[in-house]
This record gives structure tokens, sequence and C-alpha cells, in this order.
């Protein structure tokens, strides 16, 4: 069994956003939860682009959701 976290973005979107929740299912099953992220525009999509280790830390006390750089994420850095 898996577990996929599907984000939809914008094209051109920067940004992804994820809850704490999430941070926390994935870093307790490492192996079983993915990051699943899909472009869209208007009729077209881009993806889905699977990032199967996002998180290298838990998250701090006080924070409800953290927002990830998605060029780094789909090692998109040029």
């Amino acid at each position: 069994m898996r577990f996929l976290e599907v984000k939809g973005r914008v094209a051109g979107a920067t940004t992804v956003t994820v809850t704490r929740n999430e941070m926390l299912a994935a870093l307790n099953q490492p192996r079983r939860w993915f990051l699943v992220v899909v472009f869209v525009d208007g009729e077209q999509t881009d993806g889905p682009h699977c990032i199967p280790v996002p998180f290298d830390r838990e998250p701090g006390w006080a924070e409800s959701s953290v927002n990830l750089d998605l060029k780094r994420l789909l090692n998109l850095d040029t």
C-alpha cells in the first residue's frame, strides 16, 4: 500500500504547501508516502511528478504548514 498526497498547482507555480499532518505522515511511513505534483494550465496538465522523500526534517512545534520550493523538489535548478 502507498500513500499519495496529490497537489495540483497552476503552471508556473514556484511553491507547494504541505500541512504538518502531511509531513508527519510522510516521516512516519517514508517508504510508503509520496508527494505527487500535477501542474495545470487550463485543459493542459504536466505530471504527475512523484517526489518520494520530500522532507528532511520534522516540522517545528509551531508550524502548521510549510512551503516547499518546486524547482528544488523536482531538481529543476539550472
